[in-house]
């Protein structure tokens, strides 16, 4: 579903990426995990279409860089960024409502009275505006604006960031629950929660891949190798 190949990004004289390659098969889910600075938001901003990128990244055959962020959702790429990015003058319900705009034909496992079921404590704020919200409530927000869409790949950045312990639970709870049959790249600083929730796992560091491979293998002895790099 996802192919990249030697992708590279860079910020003026700044490199982000140099010469990442990986591929997600359709229904399988991956971790991208590395340190602060790593690389990982970068990677996935190229793979929305928010940023310029070298090489080629492909979802269903098709480059990236051709279809632009509109298109790239509509197809099903949907993009759950760092800091949730709800609109912060809609209402939840509304909020909710604006994702399904790029549903387009696609049948959506989870509809928004589903999404009331899965995070019970977003219904009953269905009139409160996205301001109003606590981070933990965005975030619930963000991810069941993205999964009413119908996404067909998920990219999840940082879920996790900021978030009281029991809220994090929760959210790595429903994921669990819902993902089974989406396709997922996950960015996440907290490797125990990623490592459970995918199959496979990529460490970045110094905008690179360092190691990569089945969870089974990323102990904490591998992992403090992979971030080295």
């Amino acid at each position: 579903m996802l192919q990249v190949d030697s992708v590279g990004v860079s910020y003026g004289a700044i490199s982000a990426l140099q010469n990442v390659s990986l591929e997600i098969p359709e229904h399988n889910t991956l971790a991208l995990l590395g340190s602060n600075g790593a690389g990982k938001t970068s990677l996935l901003r190229a793979i929305s279409g928010l940023v310029a990128y070298e090489g080629s990244i492909k979802f269903d055959g098709v480059e990236v860089r051709t279809l632009g962020t509109e298109k790239l959702a509509r197809r099903g790429l949907l993009h759950v960024p760092e800091g949730r990015r709800i609109v912060p003058d809609l209402t939840v319900l509304e909020n909710l409502k604006l994702g399904t705009t790029a549903r387009g034909a696609r049948r959506a496992a989870v509809d928004i009275d589903a999404v009331f079921e899965i995070f019970p404590m977003l219904a009953g704020m269905k009139e409160r505006e996205g301001w109003m919200l606590s981070g933990g409530e965005q975030q619930m927000l963000a991810i069941g604006r993205a999964l009413v869409a119908a996404p067909r790949l998920l990219l999840l950045d940082e879920p996790s960031l900021g978030l009281a312990p029991v809220i994090v639970k929760v959210v790595y709870e429903a994921l669990a629950n819902v993902l089974k049959d989406t396709t997922v790249l996950l960015v996440e600083q907290s490797t125990g929660h990623a490592l459970r929730l995918c199959d496979e796992a990529i460490v970045l560091a110094q905008g690179c891949i360092s190691a990569r491979g089945e969870k089974s293998l990323f102990t904490r002895d591998f992992l403090q190798k992979a971030y080295i790099g």
